[in-house]
């Protein structure tokens, strides 16, 4: 049986799921999406997410229309039509259907599509024995070019990496910033563990401020943990003790090997499990 899928306010099966193909979201990537994930039925962050995804609308001039209340009802039926306690959630705005060219103002109503499905970024193998990531030529966007607060459809910057770090048979792509800077991965924030302390690039190296890095930052303050938002370079990352890196699908998945140099022994470490475990703790428990 197929998945349901939410658009404007109906819910479809995926076999009649469609958008037009003069909708911009299509045409020139124009809106904007959050990931979000359902543990045994409860919506992890939810708050968190819509807050950033009407942020992002209002970011880009698009006026969604409903209600954060009514998008979160959305959620939660199209969730139920699909009986699904665990799953990953994408939810999109797409500025709409309108004549070809650029001018938003041509553009019909937004779109609202909501699925409700499975996700596996990264094997469980990954997460026993840590990713081998690797540094990509393809530098994150300049915020003055394209806030990376904004969470748009247009995610070629992050894909041009991806495809740089499959070409290099590597399990991610780190992106430094234009002045070289670490900025993130094409899909996770990133994290470095060393001196006891838990280290992170700040907004003003070009990232988005993930949900799950927020999660993480407040976690590690909980358990003693000293936590700092500093700018780092790539050696600074192969001198780290652990790293590890962030996300809403990828939750918190170790990093043993960075352009080919070990981090730490080599093998997932003890901040990074420990922190993983009061993760999976936190989504259990119902937040």
């Amino acid at each position: 049986m197929g998945l349901k899928i939410y658009i404007n306010g109906q819910i479809l099966p995926e076999e009649d799921a469609k958008i037009s193909v003069f909708d911009h979201g299509l045409l020139y990537g124009d809106g904007i999406f959050e990931g979000i994930r359902a543990y045994n039925g409860k919506i992890f962050t939810l708050q968190q997410h819509l807050d950033r995804l009407y942020d992002s609308a209002n970011a880009i001039s698009l006026k969604i229309p409903i209600t954060k209340s009514e998008m979160a009802d959305a959620i939660k039926k199209t969730m139920d039509a699909n009986n699904m306690k665990d799953s990953y959630i994408r939810l999109v705005v797409t500025r709409g259907v309108g004549k070809l060219g650029l001018d938003p103002n041509k553009c019909s109503n937004p779109q609202i599509i909501i699925i409700t499905d499975t996700i596996e970024l990264y094997s469980k193998a990954l997460y026993e024995r840590g990713l081998d990531i690797v540094t990509v030529t393809t530098i994150r966007n300049h915020f003055s070019a394209l806030d990376p607060k904004i969470k748009s459809l247009n995610y070629l910057n992050n894909i041009l990496a991806k495809i740089e770090s499959i070409h290099a048979g590597a399990g991610e792509a780190l992106m430094l910033n234009k002045d070289g800077y670490v900025a993130e991965c094409a899909g996770d924030n990133i994290f470095i563990f060393k001196n006891d302390t838990l280290l992170t690039p700040p907004p003003s190296a070009g990232i988005l401020i993930g949900i799950t890095r927020n999660v993480v930052m407040k976690l590690a303050t909980q358990i003693g943990i000293q936590v700092k938002e500093e700018l780092m370079t790539k050696c600074d990352l192969y001198a780290a003790e652990e790293c590890f890196l962030t996300g809403t699908a990828a939750e918190i998945i170790p990093v043993v090997k960075i352009d080919g140099r070990i981090i730490g022994d080599g093998k997932p470490g003890k901040v990074t499990l420990d922190l993983l475990k009061k993760y999976r703790e936190l989504t259990m428990k119902g937040f």
